[in-house]
């Protein structure tokens, strides 16, 4: 027994943040100096880099369990099952809901707990709780769902992944630029081996990788010294991803049993379009094989980042034919893969 996806949906903002929003942005270096270069070198050179041109952002009114909660109701839609029946509900997200114009995090109660009062479910033995696992937390929270309806004390679950990282960005950090909101969900059930999740890993690389991604002070230490925003050393993570993800991918595939000519999709974090390419890339280096063309759906240049939110959210994009080059089709298998914070990565292969 394993499990398959019968529901999708997702919420991305309707707030379209251009480039251009970060013209009159002061940015500076960790030595709190004034970057050399103009705002428009260096958004051009964002979009060389990430392929961002365009982000989303939630409405000023909107916390994180309310874009969750709609990509939550359109996955129960989609599935047209009762909520009832449902067994867990996982919500995925590192911040929590942090409101427009404050700096504090609110995870009490959890996400999870008030998303399934809003969906007003009265089972009490639907379990509800969060996972923090950095960008890869939703892949995280499908491998456990799949876990406990392997082990035969769950038959359905809901699996969220939403972040609203607008709200914790330094103004005066470049990286800034990278990062946006967004929501996705799906229902998870019982199927048999044929289809469904066919093999999952997840590791966590601690030693010395652990302050990659970080909460961190503004660079501007006068205007704001003491409070903390998302922070990031970009040249290390894309090292360590360049490395230990194809590796991460090229495991879990050989633990399914299919062949890397069996794969038709590769869903991967949508964190930066240029690392990803490598990724995948290198992945097929590894087999000996060039990548072939359309392998990987993109959608970051119009999405930017949204941790935990890209991958069912491009999901979601797919099978809803959203994108014209992509389609995923009965009886074939997709990967999906992530990295963040932690350092975590993992993978699961899928057939559909």
């Amino acid at each position: 027994m394993t499990s398959k996806i019968i529901g999708v949906g997702n919420y991305i903002p309707p707030e379209t943040i251009t480039n251009l929003f970060f013209d009159q942005h002061h940015f500076i270096n960790k030595s709190g100096e004034s970057l050399k270069e103009t705002n428009a070198v260096i958004a051009q050179k964002l979009k060389e880099i990430t392929g961002i041109e365009e982000r989303r952002y939630a409405s000023s009114h909107q916390v994180t369990s309310d874009l969750g909660l709609i990509a939550a109701q359109q996955a129960i839609e989609d599935s047209k099952i009762d909520p009832e029946t449902l067994d867990y509900i996982i919500f995925a997200h590192n911040f929590g809901d942090v409101r427009f114009g404050t700096v504090q995090s609110d995870t009490v109660p959890s996400l999870a707990a008030r998303v399934k009062h809003l969906l007003k479910i009265k089972n009490n033995f639907c379990v509800a709780y969060d996972v923090l696992f950095g960008c890869p937390g939703w892949i995280e929270g499908v491998i456990q769902a799949n876990a406990f309806i392997k082990s035969g004390i769950a038959r359905r679950c809901l699996v969220i992944g939403a972040e609203t990282l607008s709200r914790v960005v330094d103004i005066h950090d470049r990286d800034s630029m990278i990062y946006a909101d967004g929501a996705g969900a799906v229902i998870l059930e019982a199927c048999n081996n044929d289809c469904g999740i066919q093999a999952h890993l997840s590791a966590s690389y601690t030693l010395n990788e652990k302050d990659y991604l970080y909460f961190g002070k503004s660079y501007n230490n006068e205007s704001c010294p003491d409070t903390k925003y998302i922070k990031m050393d970009g040249r290390k993570i894309y090292e360590f991803a360049l490395v230990n993800v194809p590796e991460a991918m090229k495991l879990c595939l050989e633990k399914s049993g299919f062949s890397i000519d069996d794969i038709n999709k590769i869903i991967i974090h949508q964190a930066n379009e240029k690392m990803d390419e490598a990724i995948v890339k290198r992945f097929y280096q590894l087999h000996n094989k060039p990548m072939p063309e359309n392998i990987m759906p993109m959608v970051i240049e119009k999405l930017g980042n949204s941790s935990v939110a890209t991958i069912p959210s491009l999901l979601k994009m797919i099978l809803n034919g959203e994108l014209p080059l992509h389609q995923i089709r009965r009886d074939e298998v997709v990967l999906f893969a992530s990295v963040g914070a932690g350092m975590n990565i993992n993978a699961f292969i899928y057939k559909f």
